[in-house]
């Protein structure tokens, strides 16, 4: 290890979720509307760090939908938080991005989007991560959060080696 990656203002945060994973996905069929009907199929990703960590780079592949997607994190250090952005293949646009931080072993991180063309606010959870799995979970608030609807539930299992 670098004195670089040695520093820990949680810059390493995503150090657990480089390499190769299974992802097990689970999708509402319809958000916003109190559905209970999901969509489950898997998928692949591979995630690996950039500039000493500062940023992480993630291929999601989603063959059974015909979808891939990048996540690009990027680590603020004088805020000591992260940004995340999401682009779909679905269309090739950047998302606005979601921030936040890791707490006690659980990443938290809102931002806003559009669901079907309304604002919603988002929130991303990262836990239950362990050397070879993870969660992740996304959910909706279309009443300026004062309730939330999980939405996509993914659930990691490590297929190859930790890349540095």
């Amino acid at each position: 290890m670098n004195a670089i990656t040695m520093i820990e203002d949680g810059r390493g945060d995503f150090d657990f979720f480089y390499g190769h994973w299974l992802v097990r996905h689970r999708m509402l069929k319809r958000r916003g509307v109190s559905g209970a009907d999901w969509i489950e199929f898997t998928g692949a990703a591979v995630c690996r760090g950039v500039m000493g960590g500062l940023c992480n780079v993630e291929e999601a592949d989603m063959p059974e939908r015909g979808l891939q997607g990048v996540a690009f994190r990027t680590f603020d250090v004088a805020r000591r938080t992260w940004s995340i952005y999401w682009v779909s293949s679905a269309d090739g646009r950047m998302t606005e991005p979601v921030h936040g931080r890791f707490e006690n072993g659980e990443g938290r991180f809102y931002g806003v989007d559009l669901d079907d063309g309304r604002p919603v606010k988002v929130v991303l959870v990262w836990n239950a991560i362990t050397a070879d799995s993870a969660q992740w979970s996304q959910a909706f608030s279309y009443d300026e959060g004062l309730t939330w609807e999980t939405n996509w539930l993914m659930q990691f299992t490590r297929t190859g080696a930790q890349a540095a």
